[in-house]
């Protein structure tokens, strides 16, 4: 027996608008809302999301905490473009609302950005349509 990764959950303060720019980055939609507590968002061409069979794109599920984030992110994201090159991909993520973040890396292939909650992502060089 296995178990399938179906869904990311992320304390956050504002689920909402972590959501929209989730969103964006992905192409992903809102799936479902309590609230201002909680919104899970997902892919548009997997509706039945972890119900269907097999790997499905995880949902990413935002939920308010009282506490703000304090250090690095021991677990984060990766994106890669799907139809532009990196430095463009990443021009577009800042426009969106992501910042340029310094964890030490030096110089890597991948750029270090972080969400507008200050959650570190990864934006790889590797261009997957």
């Amino acid at each position: 027996m296995t178990s399938k990764f179906t869904e990311l959950a992320i304390d956050c303060a504002d689920p909402r608008g972590l959501a929209r720019f989730w969103c964006a980055v992905l192409g992903y939609e809102v799936q479902d809302v309590d609230g201002d507590e909680y919104v899970s968002i997902g892919s548009p061409l997997v509706p039945e999301g972890k119900k269907r069979p097999g790997p499905v794109p995880p949902t990413l599920s935002f939920i308010r905490v009282p506490e703000g984030k304090t250090v690095k992110n021991r677990l984060h994201i990766d994106v890669n473009p799907t139809d532009v090159d990196q430095d463009a991909e990443v021009e577009r993520l800042l426009g969106l609302g992501a910042r340029r973040a310094d964890i030490g890396q030096g110089e890597q292939t991948w750029v270090v950005l972080a969400d507008p909650e200050g959650n570190e992502f990864c934006v790889l060089r590797g261009q997957f349509p």
